[in-house]
């Protein structure tokens, strides 16, 4: 019988020291993308300008990165605060610990250099070599063409700087360790011929991440299998609002919708006659950033539709609002 305890704490002592040695190694050696690149972008006006329309309505940087008016249908901007950080993606919204968006102003950014700014962006390694939770999808940037990537540094150079301090995101465990497996080296692609609308169409949809909302998630993370059909869950003071069934599904999903219907749904919210509608006390807001996407030109929204018309149906009916009782 001694020999069988004796046995069993050897085990025991080897799991718990492989253990410790794996947890030290994950903290200690990891996150390992490689150093910033050494590079210094060239602020052309074209740059500025593809990184202005891609910040603002296709990677929707400002989305994030910003103050938004819950107050107000979809959230807009806020004045003021335009890249200055500090929206906050926590426990309460289903995630892993606090993590709070960074301020991308040259207030912050002045202190970086471009390869480090590149690195954090594609890769999920900050200015320190710490790692970044990818409630930002630094895992679909570094996917995307580098020149894209480019132009979304040299505008973010030249936007007005915010003074604003941001609290320091926290994981909590075990995510606080294991989040220096999350980064990756990125893998830059080249942008496809937007006449191809369905290989453009993919591009586009990596980079703007409609399928980190319109999927079901868990712990921050899309559920494998789940992608595009909706049932992301957003907790609301007022209730839950769930993400819908983006897939070419004619029963759930937005399989009867055309072409030119899907485009409106958009443009809609960029018509200089649209005015956000304040949102009443119990009730729940979309925090679908439909202004920013809605700036999307037509054939960049045409070939998106083209690409989600491709993607395997899934029957998933939504049930999209779950007010509290005390909302009813």
């Amino acid at each position: 019988m001694k020999k069988v305890f004796k046995v069993t704490g050897i085990i025991l002592l080897v799991i718990v020291l492989g253990a410790i040695g794996a947890g030290t190694y994950v903290k200690t050696a990891l996150p390992n993308v490689g150093p910033a690149p050494d590079i210094n972008i060239e602020r052309t006006p074209e740059r500025i300008e593809r990184g202005r329309y891609l910040a603002h309505h296709v990677a929707v940087c400002m989305d994030c990165h910003s103050t938004r008016d819950w107050r107000l249908f979809a959230a807009p901007m806020k004045e003021g605060n335009m890249g200055g950080g500090g929206e906050a993606f926590n426990q309460d919204m289903g995630f892993p610990g606090a993590f709070y968006a960074p301020n991308i102003t040259p207030f912050k950014l002045d202190k970086w250099t471009d390869g480090e700014i590149l690195r954090a962006v594609t890769t999920g390694v900050n200015k320190d070599g710490k790692a970044l939770f990818p409630v930002m999808g630094y895992h679909r940037f570094g996917q995307m063409d580098q020149e894209d990537v480019y132009s979304i540094i040299a505008y973010l150079r030249t936007i007005p700087p915010v003074s604003n301090e941001v609290p320091p995101s926290k994981a909590d465990f075990p995510v606080n360790i294991l989040i220096n497996t999350m980064p990756a080296k990125n893998n830059f692609t080249t942008r496809p011929d937007p006449a191809d609308k369905v290989a453009y169409g993919k591009y586009l949809i990596n980079a703007t991440g409609c399928v980190d909302c319109h999927s079901q998630t868990d712990k921050g993370k899309v559920v494998p299998g789940t992608e595009f059909g909706g049932g992301m869950e957003f907790k609301q003071p007022a209730g839950v609002l769930r993400s819908p069934n983006i897939t070419f599904d004619k029963a759930t999903g937005i399989g009867s919708w055309s072409e030119e219907a899907f485009v409106q749904r958009f443009k809609a919210y960029a018509d200089s006659g649209f005015t956000p509608v304040q949102v009443k006390q119990g009730e729940l807001n979309t925090p679908m950033p439909w202004t920013m996407y809605g700036g999307m030109t037509t054939a960049d929204l045409e070939a998106i539709y083209a690409y989600l018309a491709t993607v395997k149906p899934i029957n998933h009916q939504v049930v999209r609002y779950a007010l509290n009782e005390a909302a009813k």
